[in-house]
Order: structure tokens, then sequence, then C-alpha cells
């Protein structure tokens, strides 16, 4: 299949799309700042009430009758660029594709070598978000504001955290050898100015993400502008390559050491930066460890808890600040339990995982932003699908203003795609494109030179709470879309099996959680028969460690939960739980949690998932969940909490 990496089939439609939106761009976006100018977010209503001379409000007064003018005057030549623009978008591309070409050790031709299909098996990590990437006036009905701003730091704060070692920390002691937080873990080891990671005596500098230099190779500009420093580390973002950081058992006060990579490469490191790109509302703090430039990690170190019992000195920052318990240890340990009957581990990270492969987003409509994040995830992801969707009456009931939101970025070579647009969208949720993208990715080879490739469906449902109907025929067509896309996908037979299935995986917003009595519907659909859901155990029934994804606008700019350290720490606690996620509105009149007294039941509304299937895949060869985590390291930035997840993907030995 080809790839479209432009919008249109020739250069003379392109061309003429170009004059009819550089026509109706001027209209758009005075209209969008009019309207955004009356419509303050919380954090803009707080600083008028701490600031009487609010120059937001004077800059209002003074610029709403030029904005008026202007918009009318723009008028006549937003109308001509529409009747031109219109009818182009019946032969528009439903997305553009962009590979940005890697050829070193974490490219994409590279990680195709890493997987024969034999051994122990072959992680695969998988992230889904709503990032609320509207229209700046759209964006802040959802108190979020800053659009373009926003879009820029959500793609450094994803790439950072993506991009950062994966640690191992062994525990030594008489009855535990074990790995402890084997990958989502943030603790990092110290480096010196040849950037080898070495031991300190008395204890290891605890580092955010961000701190870390950029992928070599990438992006010189980008390399240029956050002041990276030449020689950068070669790659070892490989669980082979993983820094080993061992904690000794004993009491005795020796410091733990900080081990080499056995073949003396280096962790893969994520870009640092400046403070570019952000929004008022996420200025620099310290012990934001998602801003650019922090001073301090996202959670305390077990390092740094050792260190703190001998008296050693720890780094400052706002974490130092927060009442610490006598053993960080524990506190570290409870962050990632496990429960009795669970397979695998869980948490609420500040950070997204360690070596994520594949990153599907929702919400990413204005397409200046989708570009500007689009160029910051280039810096770690090679392959990008964005601007997805169809616009005017191509293929679809209605007229669409807006495209579908959906975003894609992987690690790994796309192989197909296919987007289809939901129909049945129903009043402001009909003005966008929104649909299912479905790609297959090719992510290693047998030695028999078979391809092995996995499925990723990405989808943002009907949002209006009382269309359950919709959103349920949404998932049928949904599985159905899906079907027909691996059969028409498949170069496979019984008796020339050329491809093995190694995944399958759906995931998105929902718009719809397990544990509302007016989402009774959808919880029953059987979508989830088919697909596997790690945080439910059944209809109306949430594990117990699993938690809401959707945050109480309210309270997104509250100094409790403005940093991924502090949302971390608040959701942690079910009465942080209670005040800052948003709940059924069945169980709270009026959708906010804040000054409620009485006790809520469940955790809040979990409308981001991630889901795998076990048919269609290859007969011999087993998924499992590895690792799920709830992120706050777009705390401020979005109203959703990101979802990841980690699927092991074995294989017998005697496979081919």
């Amino acid at each position: 299949m080809v790839l479209y990496t432009t919008p249109f089939p020739n250069s003379c439609l392109s061309a003429l799309h170009a004059v009819s939106w550089a026509l109706i761009f001027p209209c758009y976006w005075l209209a969008d700042r009019l309207l955004a100018s009356f419509i303050p977010t919380t954090y803009e209503k707080r600083q008028r009430a701490d600031d009487p001379c609010y120059l937001q409000l004077l800059c209002t007064v003074l610029f709403t009758p030029v904005y008026l003018a202007l918009l009318v005057a723009s008028l006549p030549f937003a109308f001509l660029g529409f009747l031109l623009w219109s009818p182009l978008q019946s032969a528009r591309r439903p997305y553009i594709y962009s590979h940005l070409e890697d050829k070193g050790p974490t490219g994409g031709a590279a990680l195709l070598s890493e997987w024969k299909g034999t051994g122990p098996g072959k992680s695969f990590c998988f992230a889904t978000a709503n990032l609320c990437l509207l229209p700046d006036s759209l964006a802040r009905l959802n108190n979020v504001f800053n659009t373009q701003a926003r879009a820029k730091e959500i793609g450094q704060r994803i790439r950072n955290g993506a991009s950062r070692p994966q640690i191992k920390i062994y525990i030594d002691s008489p009855t535990n050898t074990s790995i402890s937080a084997a990958s989502f873990s943030s603790l990092v080891s110290p480096q010196g100015s040849d950037g080898v990671p070495r031991a300190v005596p008395g204890s290891i500098k605890r580092t955010a993400s961000v701190e870390y230099k950029g992928d070599s190779g990438r992006h010189p500009s980008d390399e240029a502008a956050n002041g990276l420093a030449s020689g950068d580390p070669g790659d070892g973002g490989n669980l082979e390559d993983a820094c080993i950081v061992r904690i000794s058992g004993d009491e005795g006060g020796r410091p733990p050491e900080a081990v080499d990579p056995p073949n003396g490469g280096q962790a893969r490191n994520g870009a640092g930066g400046g403070p570019r790109g952000q929004t008022p509302n996420h200025s620099q703090r310290d012990g934001d460890s998602g801003s650019l430039g922090s001073p301090s990690a996202s959670r305390e170190s077990l390092v740094k808890g050792r260190a703190g019992a001998d008296g050693g000195s720890g780094e400052p920052g706002a974490n130092s600040k927060l009442p610490n318990k006598a053993s960080v240890v524990k506190k570290a340990a409870a962050r990632r339990r496990r429960h009795p009957d669970e397979a695998f581990d869980h948490e609420v990270s500040a950070f997204f995982p360690a070596n994520l492969d594949f990153l599907c987003l929702q919400e990413v409509f204005d397409k200046r932003a989708a570009a500007k994040l689009k160029d910051q995830l280039h810096g770690y992801f090679e392959y990008i699908l964005y601007d997805v969707g169809v616009y005017g009456c191509h293929g679809c009931c209605s007229f669409k203003c807006l495209n579908s939101g959906l975003f894609f970025a992987s690690r790994y070579p796309i192989m197909d795609v296919a987007y289809h647009c939901y129909p049945n969208g129903r009043f402001s949720d009909s003005l966008a494109s929104k649909g299912a993208l479905y790609l297959k990715v090719q992510v290693g080879s047998t030695p028999q030179d078979q391809r092995i490739v996995g499925y990723i469906s990405c989808t943002h449902l009907h949002a209006l709470s009382e269309d359950s109907d919709i959103r349920c025929e949404q998932l049928n067509m949904l599985q159905d879309w899906l079907a027909d896309f691996r059969k028409s996908t498949s170069s496979s037979s019984a008796a020339n099996p050329e491809e093995l299935v190694a995944f399958d995986i759906i995931c998105g917003d929902f718009n719809f959680d397990n544990c509302s009595s007016d989402d009774k519907l959808e919880q029953q659909h059987s979508l989830f028969t088919r697909y596997k859901d790690p945080c439910r155990l059944g209809p109306g029934e949430e594990k117990p460690w699993a938690i809401g994804t959707l945050l109480d606008q309210d309270g997104l700019y509250d100094e409790e939960v403005c940093t991924p350290d502090n949302l971390q720490k608040v959701l942690e606690s079910e009465e942080g739980r209670r005040e800052y996620l948003a709940f059924p509105t069945s169980k709270s009149p009026g959708g906010g949690q804040k000054g409620r007294k009485e006790l809520l039941k469940g955790n809040g509304r979990r409308i981001d998932y991630m889901l795998h299937g076990e048919e269609g895949l290859c007969p011999d060869w087993k998924a499992e969940v590895e690792e799920f985590s709830f992120i706050t390291q777009l705390s401020g930035l979005t109203d959703h909490l990101p979802v990841a997840m980690r699927l092991m993907v074995s294989a017998g030995d005697d496979e081919a």
C-alpha cells in the first residue's frame, strides 16, 4: 500500500488549496481570537482576582473593536476562499504520512532486526491520550487554552518521558534479589562530564527526564535550540542497555552502586530544553518534572530515601517542601502495588513509559497544532500520521468543519492504513469527522523471512452522554471495519503463512465509563468479550486499582495538581481522586467534585481505553499485559490522563 505524504494527489490541487486557505485563514483566526477573549479559563479568572490591573482584561476591551472591524473586512475573502476550498475536499486524502528516516541504532529498520520471533519474547509499549488541541475558543470550553504553545510542550514532554533510560532496580537482601520497577521507574543515575553513569558517594542525584540529551543525528536545529552538548552518547534504549542500580539490603550505610551497562553503551536520553512553548498557566516551578528545565524527578527515588536516612544531602526542589515519610522506600513501593490476583504491574506514573513504541492521540483537531506536535515527536518517533479525517461533505452525511482529531506515531514501520468516518454523529459531534484509524505495522521478521506484524486501531467515539445507542452503533462499525481491514491487508493463508500476527490493539477515547449507570448499554457491548480490558473485572465492575482518566476541569490549575509530581501524589490517594477526578453525573450533579463532603464510590470516570485481543494472533504465541499505567506528565495541558500498556509477546523456542 502507498502511504500518502501529501493531502492532495498533485501539486495543482495543493496550490489551489493553499490559496483557498490563505483567503479563509484571516477570518478564521480573527473569529477564534474574538470568541476566546470572552471565554476565560479558571487560571485567568484567578489572575484577575489577584491582580486588579490585570492586562488581559484591558487588552480585551481595547482589541475587541479592532477584531470586529477586521473580521467584517475579511468576510468577503473568506467566502471566496470557501467556494474554492469546499469542492477540493472531495479529492483530499484522509491523512498525511510523515517519515523522518533514522539510520541509527534506534531507527525503524534497525528495530526490525531485533526480534526474530524466537527466544524469550518481545515487549511492545502503547500509549493513548486525549489532548484537547482544538481551536483556542473551543479548547477554552474545556478550561484549557493557548493551543499552539500547548501542542509544542506536549510533544516535548512525551518525547522526554519516552526517551528516558529504562531502569532496572535490584534490591539485594537475604530473601529478595528480584527486579523492582523495571521499566516504568523514573530513578536515574547521575552522569559525569563524559555522559557515563557514575556512583556518587552518599546519594544518587534525582534527575528529571527532561535533563537528558536528545537523540544524536535527529534534529540538529532542535539540538541547537535546546542547548544540547556535542558528543551525545549512543543509543541504549533497549532493555539490555538499561542503566542498572543496585540497592543493598544491609543497613551499613554503604551507598548503592550505579552499574554501567555490560556492553558499555549509554542509555538513550531524552531531549532537554528551555522553557520555550510554555503557556502562562505552565510557568516554571521547582519540581515540575514535566516542564522543561526541571531540576527534580517525578518521584522520590529509592536511593534518595536511603541517602536521606544516612545523612546524605539530596538535591533541593519543590518536592523537598512536601512532607516526606520516614521510609521513602515503602512509599515508592506502594506506587507499584500488585493485586494478589493480578498478573501484571500497575501504577500512577509521572512519566510516559520508557521505550514507548506506539502513540495514539485524540482531539488533535487544529492543523497548525498537529504540525507543531509532529515536529516535536519526530525527535523520537520515526513514523507519524496526522491531519486524519475528511472535510466538507466528502463521504459523510453532514458537513465536516474539523478532521477526526486522530494522530498516530510509531517507532516501527507502518505497512497499511485505513480510515473510516462514523456517519451517525449528532449535533456538535457531527461537525467533526470522528471515526476510526486502522494501522498495520511490522515489528520484526523470522529467520525464514516471514513478517511479524501487529494491528492497532485508534478511535474517538460520540461524546454526548445521552446517546448510548450511537456509541454502540459506532462500536459495531469499529469491529466490522477492523475485520475488513485485516482481511484486505493480510497476505497470509493457512497453507502459506507469510505473516505472523503478534498483537491486536484497540485504544482511544470511548466517552463512556465502566461504572456509570447511564452507560450500561456500552458496558455490555460484545467488544469486551472479544478484547480484554486490563482495568475491568466485568460490566459495571472495575479492578480496585483502576482510576478515572477524566479530570475535573475546574481544578486543572490548582497548585495541588499543577505539576506531574503533585498530580501523581494526589491521584494515589482516595481523597485526592474524589477531589480532582470527574465522577459519573448520576453520582455528582453539576459535574465537579470540589467541595463535596459525602464519600463517592469508585475511582472516577475511566473513558480512555487500551484493549488487546487474542483472536487471530499466531497460534503458538501468547500476548500478555506486563505493565499498565495512568500518566500525569501532561498535567495542566489537557483534561484527560494518558494511559499506557506494555504487552509481552512470547513465542515458543521452536517457533520459526
